[in-house]
Order: C-alpha cells, then structure tokens, then sequence
C-alpha cells in the first residue's frame, strides 16, 4: 500500500463534508481554524483521517447562540 493511501487530499476531505469547497478548505488552513494537515512538499497537501474527524468533533455545539472558537 503506497504511504498516501494513509491520507486524504483536499477533494476527498470535500467529499466528506457536506457543503466544503476545495477553496474553503484553503481558506481555513490560511486562517488556521481548520484540521491539522500536513505539507510534504511545496504543492502537496494531505490530511490524516483522525484529525478531520478531531477538527469536526471540535466544532460541536449544543446550541445556535454559543460563541464559534476563534
């Protein structure tokens, strides 16, 4: 199995999320509020499983009114 089978690239993390957006996706790595993800070279970006699931746990709310994490 070739170690990128291991990871998700941006389209696949779309895939996973209803309503993402390649661009979105980007956005948030450029403000730093979105998952962990991992730079092996300078056009190459890739994501672990486990820390899109993090990242999506992370933004749970239990109400409409609770302040979004910064």
């Amino acid at each position: 199995m070739a170690p990128e089978a291991n990871y998700l690239t941006p389209q696949q993390v779309c895939d996973l999320i209803p309503g993402m957006t390649v661009g979105g996706l980007a956005q948030l790595r450029f403000k730093g509020t979105g998952p962990t993800y991992l730079k092996p070279t300078a056009r190459k970006v890739l994501y672990r499983p486990a820390d899109i699931t993090d990242w999506l746990d992370g933004t749970a709310r239990t109400w409409t009114g609770e302040a979004r994490a910064a």
